[in-house]
């Protein structure tokens, strides 16, 4: 994914018609970051606004709304972090949100010239941040397809030690296979452990701890 996003911040620069720099901001709970950036002018505009809790790249991750800064010299509404924007040269800028489901992310543009944005930057930025939002949702996919099956694959581990465990109950003390859990939940609850480690060590030493 990180070449990916890579590859999209970089063809946005070299893209779009005006001298500019782009990143794409993730935010992860509610912790902003940059995923990928083409220069460090995007770079140190992003964690500004980070720094401050509000500007242009987290209003459209947050809103789902498109932010244009026209010129940085005369906009209002984020004044401390325009004034580091035009002290850091970048007088105008374009934030576009990541059009998915359950994540927070945006595409963003620094342009070196003032009312550098027009229609077909618009245009053009919207769809890298297509590109983008459709990279990180088949990532986030992955990944909890991932987590469910190592999540499942400990479950049936446990199962397994579990009725093991159970099994040399019944066999040992004559019990029912309910008598045999409760047995071991009893075990459980007694010596402050899970009731995996409980039967796993049944099963491996042949003791009830």
């Amino acid at each position: 994914m990180d070449t990916l996003l890579q590859a999209v911040v970089d063809a946005t620069k070299t893209t779009l018609p005006a001298s500019v720099d782009a990143s794409i901001s993730v935010l992860i709970g509610n912790r902003p970051a940059t995923a990928a950036y083409s220069g460090q002018l995007a770079l140190d505009l992003d964690e500004t606004q980070y720094e401050r809790g509000h500007g242009p790249c987290l209003h459209a991750a947050t809103t789902g709304e498109p932010v244009e800064i026209a010129d940085a010299r005369n906009d209002t509404r984020w004044p401390d972090y325009t004034a580091r924007a035009v002290e850091r040269g970048s007088l105008s800028s374009l934030s576009v949100p990541l059009p998915m489901e359950g994540l927070h992310a945006g595409l963003n543009v620094y342009a070196t010239e003032a009312r550098a944005i027009d229609e077909d930057t618009r245009t053009a930025a919207g769809e890298f941040a297509r590109a983008a939002a459709v990279s990180i949702s088949n990532m986030h996919a992955y990944q909890t397809a991932r987590d469910i099956a190592d999540n499942l694959e400990v479950a049936m581990q446990s199962r397994s030690v579990i009725d093991q465990a159970k099994g040399i109950l019944m066999e040992r003390h004559k019990l029912t296979a309910d008598q045999a859990f409760q047995f071991l939940v009893h075990a459980s609850q007694g010596t402050n452990k899970k009731l995996r480690d409980v039967a796993d060590h049944l099963v491996s030493t042949g003791e009830v701890l």
